[in-house]
């Protein structure tokens, strides 16, 4: 019997002055133990993207992709390096233009939080200073006086360019700096000079990680976990600061995060344990950069997928998060060449010059990946039931996994308060497969007494993300417990009672438990209903996991709770109409409207779906390169263009006429490095982890008139790069010199709007 004990006390309730009494806006407040809306708990939910990777015209398309997802706040950096190369030429217009990014944020009902710096990291060169301001003769990132003049120009440009947009009842949060460790005074003197630029928000936050020393209680911490990550050396395995973030735990640093950068001598990746700064008395435990993918350096190239991204989501929700914050949500393309980080400009790491696509759940191209949709059922439930667990505290059981290396004890852990939460198992981690657990049965010590789940042991699948309701009342009617997990909660109607949505664990029968008795429910059919004495009515619908992808749930804010499920992609204008992108005649989309599956009335609004091959014309052979293109620190440095000219494959791609902005094409290939040049200039690239490269035809220029090329470098067997296995396996397979083209393809989809 696995236990757990859920009696005690939460951490004592503190108010600070932050959102309070300082930087107030009307209905918002912050404790230490949640963010409140309106006087009721709120748990936000953040998700990133640069508008200086994202065209302008896209911007819209792209929120509502997070919103979708149930991203309720977008956070970007506002980079310095993007907006002002040359001293005193700053250009805020089209997709520089920060306030109408900010217009169009907030135009669809969602938060913003502004990541000012001037030092943001971001993958940047520089870490985001133009060169100007990097090779001046201050001492950057210090309250030098010299550094900030510079900074008060820029936080001034800054200001002038949002226009007043920048205040507490418009922008929720501002960031300072970033990954600074050592200097909590110039934190606070960044605040005060953001201050005098005319920027303010509700809340001032500052990245915590790497045992940083912030200035309490000035900032919100704001913490970050990455599952895998590009900052360890090519022949290192799978690190331990990436494996614990696998587990429910206490802990909230990661000693790993821009380690290989950073000047301090914090534990960085080799350490065995969590540790560092430890949560503020002031603040609940909150994350801004929860990884939602993972960028791809040339000497090391993890690939996660969607299921370990949503994993150690999981488990940061279980351990008590209050907030759940993605870097990043939706990736982009740098808007020009020479901005990446580079082992030139004195970094560890390589990175792609122009892709920023980082694996996220909007790639850079504006397709989903199934990361989007393995997060947006965790999203669903915490747009639902957030207001209840924000305040939660997280309650571990006894005993405890005893290291990142045990993959024999369970990992669970509950969130209650007053006997009612939530029962979280996390039985995932990549790299290292975990076996099924046998014969799991929880005992929750409650204060009226023990509530054991299920009523016969069960086994665990690896693989299970599960949130099983633990005397969780809906709707006048408490649910004891359920072995499916939930997922979001359905008005009711004339014709029927509100409706507890849960979707089936894969490989775990669903029971559910009212006023003591367990019932097996079988996914996919009727809902069951459940009936409290006083009359109270809940009807309970199973979906079953074959679904899982395909669960969409329209929030409440945007006219009213809907649930949705099928193989479109839908999304929804601020006021709540649903439109569905697909590929087929019509849309595989269905919605659940009192008590059964309707196909709503939908209407063809634009496009067609196209999915074809395109032609490919190999051009020129590759040529076996060296292999060496210089090194720092031990790790591998990217080949440059000249290198690519003289050894990479060269294939034309046919672009076929009449295709639509939605077009995108997709190539499956393998080598080292790519690149799809239009009319000879590099629109975007990749280092080949086994992944796909996707790019949207119209925003890359390439017209059916335009000359585009794809060129795919090839990669030596003697490489010493990281790679996935997949991908490791392939290239050993190989003859020296792999560098194939398997397939080119168009995928292009049709839209729909429903009829109301």
């Amino acid at each position: 019997m696995l236990r757990a004990d859920v009696t005690g006390q939460p951490r004592a309730e503190l108010r600070p002055a932050m959102a309070n009494t300082e930087d107030a806006r009307a209905g918002l407040a912050l404790t230490s133990r949640t963010l409140l809306r309106d006087g009721r708990p709120w748990l936000p939910v953040s998700g990133e993207l640069h508008y200086t990777r994202v065209p302008r015209e896209r911007w819209t398309e792209r929120l509502r992709l997070m919103r979708a997802g149930g991203i309720s706040v977008v956070s970007t950096y506002v980079p310095w390096l993007h907006h002002e190369p040359v001293r005193g030429q700053a250009r805020f217009d089209g997709r520089y233009d920060v306030g109408a990014f900010v217009d169009a944020v907030r135009a669809e009902g969602l938060e913003i939080v502004l990541r000012i710096g001037p030092w943001v990291h971001g993958e940047m060169r520089n870490g985001g200073l133009p060169d100007w301001v990097q090779h001046a003769p201050v001492r950057h990132r210090t309250d030098d006086p010299a550094y900030l003049d510079l900074v008060r120009e820029w936080f001034e440009r800054i200001g002038a360019a949002l226009d007043g947009r920048c205040r507490p009842d418009t922008v929720l949060g501002i960031q300072l700096d970033n990954e600074l460790y050592d200097q909590p005074g110039h934190l606070v003197t960044l605040k005060r000079l953001a201050r005098g630029a005319g920027l303010s928000a509700a809340l001032w936050t500052a990245t915590a990680w790497g045992g940083a020393d912030l200035p309490d209680p000035e900032v919100l911490p704001l913490w970050g976990v990455y599952g895998d990550g590009f900052w360890v050396d090519p022949g290192e395995p799978w690190d331990p600061t990436f494996r614990a973030h696998f587990f429910f735990s206490d802990a909230w640093d990661d000693p790993g995060i821009g380690a290989d950068v950073r000047a301090t001598d914090a534990a960085g990746p080799g350490s065995s344990t969590v540790a560092g700064s430890e949560l503020s008395a002031w603040f609940p435990a909150a994350t801004c950069e929860l990884g939602g993918g993972m960028a791809t350096a040339y000497h090391r190239r993890p690939r996660p997928d969607a299921v370990d991204i949503a994993a150690v989501a999981h488990a940061k929700l279980g351990s008590g998060s209050a907030w759940q914050g993605y870097y990043m949500y939706a990736g982009g393309t740098n808007p020009g060449p020479g901005l990446e980080e580079t082992q030139a400009t004195g970094y560890p790491n390589d990175m792609t010059r122009l892709s920023y696509d980082f694996h996220a759940p909007v790639g850079e191209a504006g397709r989903t990946a199934p990361s989007h949709a393995a997060l947006r059922l965790q999203h669903a439930f915490v747009e639902a039931f957030g207001e209840r667990l924000a305040p939660m505290p997280s309650h571990l059981p006894d005993p405890r996994p005893s290291g990142v290396e045990d993959s024999e004890t369970l990992r669970w852990a509950v969130r209650a308060e007053d006997d009612s939460g939530f029962v979280f198992i996390g039985w995932h981690q990549p790299h290292v497969p975990l076996p099924t657990y046998l014969g799991a049965r929880f005992r929750i010590d409650t204060s009226h007494g023990p509530v054991e789940v299920p009523s016969a042991p069960v086994d665990i699948p690896a693989g299970t993300l599960a949130r099983w309701p633990l005397g969780f009342p809906v709707a006048g009617v408490t649910v004891d417990w359920a072995t499916a997990s939930a997922v979001t909660v359905l008005p009711g109607s004339a014709r029927t009672p509100p409706t507890l949505v849960l979707l089936e664990d894969a490989g775990i029968c669903v029971e559910v438990a009212h006023d003591g008795v367990a019932y097996a429910v079988t996914p996919g059919t009727a809902p069951a209903r459940i009936e409290e004495a006083d009359g109270a009515t809940l009807d309970v619908l199973v979906l079953p996991a074959t679904d899982a992808a395909r669960v969409w749930v329209v929030d409440a804010a945007a006219g009213g709770r809907r649930l949705f499920v099928g193989s479109g992609e839908v999304t929804w204008d601020a006021v709540g109409r649903v439109s569905v992108r697909g590929s087929g005649d019509t849309p595989d989309v269905r919605e659940y409207v009192d008590g059964a599956w309707l196909t709503p009335d939908w209407e063809h609004a634009d496009g067609a779906g196209v999915a074809a091959s395109v032609s490919v014309r190999r051009v020129r052979a590759s040529t076996l390169p060296s292999g060496d293109y210089g090194s720092r620190d031990g790790r591998q440095a990217a080949p440059d263009d000249a290198v690519l000219d003289a050894h990479a494959a060269v294939y034309r791609v046919d672009i076929p006429a009449g295709l639509d902005a939605d077009a995108v094409l997709r190539v499956r290939w393998a080598g080292d490095v790519a690149q799809l040049r239009v009319d000879g200039v590099t629109a975007t690239d990749r280092f080949w982890d086994g992944s796909e490269l996707v790019a949207n035809l119209h925003d890359i220029g390439a017209a059916p008139h335009a000359r585009v090329e794809v060129r795919i470098l090839p990669l030596r067997r003697d490489t010493g790069v990281h790679l996935p296995v997949d991908a490791a396996a392939r290239l050993a397979a190989s003859a020296d010199g792999l560098s194939e083209l398997d397939d080119a393809r168009i995928d292009q989809r049709a839209l729909w709007r429903e009829i109301r």
